[in-house]
């Protein structure tokens, strides 16, 4: 398990990469398995065939939790996360000692372990360790988002980045749908439970935060110091 002197209350922007740059999702079942992972590990108590579970009560396809289950204890706060075929990122708060370390540790394992075992791969499917970068202001804090939930999901759009821009108020509504990024939320078409906006949420409102998006996204404000070249 990686090791990060973060102290509660710290905001990580957090990379993962598949080895050699290979997909670690290879169709609409493991996007979903994603969903499920970020929803159902961020738990101080580990849960045994927690999948099962979801089997038994026929809510494998939502994100509920079983009605047998102990109240979730989270040991992360995760204000977004865009999942790419290749890499995802997410925003995570600190809010028990190791519980960043602790659930990256969790996530990357029950990804790999389901990978390898549906395709018959052996080996690592993550190259190396999770990248992070903590953050010190409230200002990086908001064009990190921007960073994960719009610049990502906007190089996947038709076109790539360039024609997004474009045209973005079409490219930031696609966007908001995709339902493998949480910006959804930010835009005020969803409300899933995996997400926490804090502080992020007492800023902007879904329109206020459109703007800021199109003006982060039209200046590319910041952008060298987001990519995770600049992450440890």
């Amino acid at each position: 398990m990686r090791k990060e002197p973060y102290v509660v209350g710290s905001y990580v922007h957090i990379v993962k990469r598949g080895v050699r740059g290979m997909p670690i999702v290879r169709d609409e079942i493991d996007q979903w398995r994603f969903l499920l992972l970020l929803r159902h590990l961020n738990n101080e108590q580990g849960i045994d065939n927690w999948f099962r579970d979801l089997i038994d009560e026929n809510i494998a396809h939502t994100l509920e939790r079983p009605k047998s289950w102990q109240p979730q204890q989270k040991i992360v706060r995760i204000l977004s996360f865009c999942l790419l075929d290749n890499h995802f990122h997410l925003l995570l708060k600190e809010i028990k000692k190791g519980g960043i370390s602790t659930f990256m540790q969790k996530l990357g394992t029950s990804m790999a372990n389901h990978f390898n075992e549906k395709y018959k791969e052996k080996g690592g499917l993550f190259q190396g360790a999770y990248r992070s970068k903590t953050i010190d202001t409230d200002e990086y804090l908001r064009y990190v988002s921007v960073y994960i939930q719009v610049k990502n999901a906007f190089e996947m759009y038709k076109g790539g980045t360039a024609s997004a821009l474009k045209d973005f108020d079409s490219a930031y509504a696609w966007a908001g749908k995709y339902p493998y990024s949480s910006l959804g939320d930010y835009a005020g078409m969803r409300d899933s439970p995996i997400i926490e906006k804090d502080i992020l949420g007492k800023i902007f409102s879904p329109e206020e935060y459109k703007v800021f998006s199109k003006e982060v996204m039209l200046n590319r404000t910041n952008f060298d110091t987001l990519s995770d070249t600049d992450l440890d």
